[in-house]
C-alpha cells in the first residue's frame, strides 16, 4: 500500500514534467508574394513609413506565417500551439517527448529546436526541477525624493527646456503588467492626450493589462509619468502601446516566445522604441537555462526577435540584469543581443550600482552599452504614490525615454545613428569597461554630435587628420583659401583654444588635452565649418 500511494504522489510532478516546449520552424511562407503586393493587409503605414525613412525595404521576412501550417499543427494530437512569430517562420508549442518527436514528420516542417537543450543534444545531462524567485526583481523603498537627478544624471532636461519630449515618438513597454495605469494620477496626462494607444496581454492572449502585476506601472512611470514637482518622466509626450509578454506564475522559454510576438505586433502598429525590463536566464526547469557561452548576440530566441525589429528600424532598450553580485553576473536575454541597447545601473552619485549585471557578452562585445541612475529611482507605484525603487528595471526606461526624447530631436537619423551619437556622448566612451561598458550619456553632447554630424555633410572644404587622434591634427585647406580663424570647445561647450591659422602653418597640438570628444569651428572670410575631434 505504501508502494501504490508513494507512486501515486509522485505522479503529477512526473507528468507536470513530461510536458517540454520547442520550436518549430517552418520551410517557407507560400503566398508571401501577396504580402509583398499589398503590405497595409500585414502592417499599419507608420510601420512602412519607419522603414521607408531609415532606407529598409520589405522582405519575405515581414510576411505571415502560412496559415495551414500552423492549422496542421494545432491538429496534431498532443500539441498545444503557445505563441508563434513571422519573422522566425516558427511557432512555439508544448507537449510531450513523443507527441514533439512527430512534427519533424511534416514536410513543411524544417526543423524543431527543443528548449531543453539536452534534447537537441542528447550528451547533455538532465537537472533537477528548481522554481526560480521572480520577486527578487524588485528592491522598493518609499518615501524618497523626486525625480530631478535621474534627468539631471544624463542631461536630458536639456532635451525638454528645448521641447523635444519624445512627441511624435511611440514607445512600446513589453512587461508583466500595468495595474491601475488607468486610473491613478501620475498617467493622467497621457489619457488626457490621448497618448495611450492600445495594449494587449500576449499571455492571457486578451486586452486585459490593467489588472495584473505592477512591474510594468513602475516601468512607465519612468517615462511618461507627469507629476509636477515630484516625477516627471524622461518622455512625457511620447506615445504608447503597453504589451504584457510576461508570465508572473512561471519562468519559461514561451515568454520568450512572447516577448518576440510582442515585438512584432509593436512593429506592426509602428513603434519606433521599444522598452523591456525583462530578462531570461535561468528558467524553472534548469534544462532550459543559459549558460554564459549561449550569450553570442543571436542564439537566445528572444535576442533573435529582438535583432530582427533592429533591422526594421526600431531601436530596443533593455535592462542588463540585476546578477552583479551573484554567481552568474553577466548580463541576461535579450540585453545579450548583438543589436539591444543594454542599460545597466547606477546609484544617484553615479556610481556603480552593485546589483547591476556586468559585461561582456561571450563573444566579446561591450556590454552593458550606457548606464542609467537604477538604485533609488523615482518611480510611480500602483496606488498613484511616488516612491523609490531599484534595478535595472528602471535604468532601462529612464534611458529609454531620454532616447525617445532624443529622436525627437533628430527625426532625420536612423536607428543605428540615434544610437551612435548616445555612445558617443557618453563619458567612458573612449574607454568602456565591464560594470559601466560606454558609461553614462550626456544628452546635451549627444545632441551637439548629431548636429555636427549632419552639417558635416554639408560642409568637407576643410579636412582634418587624424581624427581620432592621440597628439596633432592636420588641416588641408582648399585651394581658394589662405587664412581662418580655428576655435576648440569641450564637450560642455567651453571654449579651449583659438587660434587664427594661415595655409603654411595648419597644425594643431592636442598633447595637453585629456582624451575625450572635442568639438571645433573653422571660419574664413567665405565658408563656416562645424566638426568634432576624438581625442584618445
Amino acid at each position: 500500500m505504501k508502494k501504490i500511494l508513494l507512486s501515486f504522489l509522485l505522479l503529477p510532478f512526473l507528468n507536470g514534467f513530461s510536458q517540454e516546449d520547442a520550436w518549430v520552424y517552418f520551410n517557407d511562407k507560400p503566398n508571401a508574394q501577396t504580402f509583398l503586393d499589398n503590405p497595409l493587409s500585414e502592417l499599419t503605414q507608420r510601420s512602412l513609413d519607419r522603414r521607408q525613412n531609415q532606407g529598409i525595404p520589405l522582405i519575405i521576412e515581414d510576411a505571415p506565417i502560412h496559415q495551414p501550417y500552423i492549422d496542421q499543427i494545432l491538429n496534431t494530437f498532443g500539441i498545444t500551439v503557445m505563441a508563434q512569430s513571422k519573422w522566425l517562420n516558427c511557432v512555439h508549442v508544448r507537449g510531450e517527448i513523443d507527441d514533439l518527436q512527430t512534427l519533424a514528420n511534416f514536410s513543411f516542417v524544417n526543423h524543431v529546436r527543443y528548449a531543453d537543450f539536452s534534447l537537441n543534444n542528447r550528451n547533455s545531462k538532465p537537472k533537477n526541477f528548481q522554481p526560480v524567485n521572480k520577486q527578487l526583481e524588485l528592491q522598493s523603498n518609499f518615501n524618497y525624493g523626486n525625480s530631478t537627478n535621474q534627468i539631471q544624471m544624463l542631461n536630458a532636461q536639456i532635451l525638454h527646456q528645448q521641447n523635444y519630449t519624445g512627441q511624435g515618438k511611440i514607445i512600446a513597454v513589453l512587461d508583466s503588467g500595468f495595474i491601475n495605469v488607468n486610473s491613478t494620477a501620475p498617467f493622467q496626462r497621457l489619457f488626457d492626450n490621448n497618448l495611450i494607444l492600445g495594449g494587449y496581454n500576449f499571455v492571457s492572449q486578451n486586452t486585459d493589462v490593467y489588472s495584473l502585476h505592477n512591474h510594468g506601472t513602475s516601468t512607465l512611470s519612468c517615462m511618461g509619468s507627469f507629476v509636477d514637482g515630484q516625477l516627471i518622466g524622461t518622455a512625457p509626450d511620447a506615445s504608447y502601446y503597453l504589451f504584457v509578454t510576461e508570465d508572473v506564475a512561471a519562468e519559461n522559454p514561451v515568454e520568450e516566445s512572447y516577448w518576440v510576438q510582442a515585438a512584432e505586433e509593436a512593429d506592426r502598429v509602428g513603434a519606433d522604441v521599444i522598452s523591456t525590463s525583462l530578462g531570461y536566464f535561468g528558467y524553472d526547469n534548469p534544462n532550459y537555462s543559459y549558460q554564459y557561452d549561449n550569450l553570442t548576440g543571436d542564439f537566445a530566441f528572444a535576442s533573435q526577435g529582438a535583432n530582427i525589429a533592429f533591422s526594421k528600424g526600431i531601436i530596443i532598450v533593455a535592462s542588463a540584469g540585476n546578477t552583479g553580485n551573484t554567481n552568474d553576473p553577466h548580463i541576461n536575454v535579450p540585453a545579450e543581443a548583438t543589436n539591444v541597447f543594454a542599460v545597466g545601473a547606477v546609484k544617484a552619485d553615479e556610481s556603480y550600482a552593485l546589483f547591476s549585471s556586468i559585461g561582456p557578452s561571450f563573444d566579446g562585445r561591450v556590454k552593458p552599452d550606457v548606464m542609467a541612475q537604477g538604485q533609488q529611482s523615482t518611480v510611480a507605484n500602483t496606488a498613484g504614490e511616488i516612491t523609490s525603487a531599484s534595478g535595472t528595471s528602471f535604468s532601462c526606461p529612464i534611458m529609454a525615454g531620454a532616447i525617445t526624447s532624443f529622436w525627437s530631436a533628430i527625426p532625420w537619423a536612423t536607428n543605428q545613428q540615434v544610437l551612435d551619437f548616445v555612445k558617443q556622448s557618453a563619458d567612458r566612451f573612449l574607454s568602456p569597461n565591464d560594470q559601466f561598458g560606454y558609461g553614462i550619456p550626456n544628452f546635451q553632447t549627444a545632441l551637439a554630435i548629431a548636429q555636427l554630424s549632419n552639417n558635416e555633410s554639408e560642409f568637407k572644404k576643410f579636412k582634418l587628420y587624424p581624427n581620432p587622434t592621440s597628439d596633432k591634427i592636420s588641416i588641408v585647406f582648399p585651394n581658394d583659401i589662405g587664412e581662418m580663424n580655428f576655435v576648440l570647445y569641450s564637450n560642455l561647450g567651453q571654449k579651449i583654444l583659438e587660434r587664427s591659422i594661415k595655409k603654411d602653418v595648419s597644425e594643431i597640438s592636442l598633447e595637453g588635452n585629456s582624451s575625450g570628444i572635442y568639438f571645433y569651428t573653422i571660419e574664413s572670410k567665405s565658408d563656416f565649418q562645424l566638426g568634432k575631434i576624438i581625442k584618445n
